[in-house]
């Protein structure tokens, strides 16, 4: 039986998932913390540590969560991953996806570059400067949100709507990370999370928030639709722009129609998909890191 490295902090109901869909196709599946995990540089050792793999490495690794901390820890993390694939372990999504789509300044620029539609972002240092593009967007009557440059799920993430507001606008560890406020379509808040697995939009949802965050994991009501044209072509050529095997692609319709990419999830939920799409998220994953990363591996 072949043995799969799943890093992750809190495997829950997505760990299980993997763990099933590994299992069902002959393979045990470890959880394991990438916190736990070091370099040892000795003669006749495996050059990296992993807990419950120390006579061997594992044949593929699936990163469903890379823990924060300091700069030298977060830097240790992905060196790990860096190492395994360096060492011809598949890894799924690999550190140089995670450290594109953590970093939201990273991936706004990737969008922009690749000439994909992504809200007017700024992201600096200069506290005088980012109050005086809040204040000249406010001014023109449009909204901002401010982000830190590295989270997940909504965590820190404001909404600046009145100048008054300018007195709470704070940096994520001296950055401001300022991006243009989309109006949905329709009634409400909403916006469209696309599931691409390998360059294929495997299903899409509506996530229907309470407020302005449509994040599932702060009450948003997921709805499935249909997988139209623009939205598939949006999300993959997103999906390639980051160099990803799997992501979570959010979009906004806006009020004139228009799509607009605001997030590329490394490291998506897909709970709330399977609540709403008749598919297996996870099963699909797991053949495509067996079928397309493992099997050309053994077979070249």
């Amino acid at each position: 039986m072949g043995r799969i490295a799943l890093f992750t902090d809190d495997p829950g109901w997505h760990g299980k998932q993997l763990s099933l869909a590994f299992a069902s196709r002959g393979y045990s599946c470890d959880y394991v913390s990438l916190t736990e995990c070091r370099f040892v540089i000795e003669p006749g050792r495996l050059p990296i540590y992993i807990p419950g793999f120390e006579l061997a490495l594992p044949d593929a690794v699936f990163v469903r969560g890379v823990p924060g901390g300091s700069l030298e820890e977060v830097v240790l993390y992905l060196d790990i991953l860096h190492a395994l694939k360096a060492l011809g372990i598949p890894v799924y999504n690999d550190a140089q996806v995670v450290e594109r789509s953590v970093d939201k300044a990273m991936t706004s620029f990737l969008l922009h570059h690749a000439g994909l539609p992504t809200p007017m972002t700024w992201v600096l240092r200069d506290r005088d400067a980012a109050l005086k593009i809040a204040q000249t967007e406010l001014e023109q009557g449009r909204l901002l949100i401010s982000k830190p440059l590295f989270g997940s799920q909504g965590e820190g993430i404001r909404r600046i709507e009145k100048s008054t507001d300018l007195f709470w606008l704070t940096a994520s560890h001296g950055v401001y990370y300022l991006q243009r406020f989309v109006h949905c379509e329709g009634i409400g808040f909403s916006d469209i999370r696309v599931f691409v697995i390998n360059g294929v939009a495997v299903a899409a949802m509506r996530r229907r928030g309470k407020f302005w965050l449509n994040n599932v994991a702060r009450g948003a009501r997921c709805e499935r639709i249909e997988l139209e044209s623009d939205l598939v072509h949006l999300a993959i050529k997103a999906t390639q722009a980051l160099a990803m095997d799997y992501a979570g692609v959010d979009i906004i319709r806006d009020r004139h129609g228009c799509c607009t990419i605001i997030e590329v999830n490394s490291i998506p939920a897909w709970k709330g998909l399977e609540s709403v799409c008749e598919i297996n998220v996870a099963e699909l994953m797991v053949d495509d890191l067996l079928n397309r990363k493992m099997n050309s591996r053994i077979t070249s």
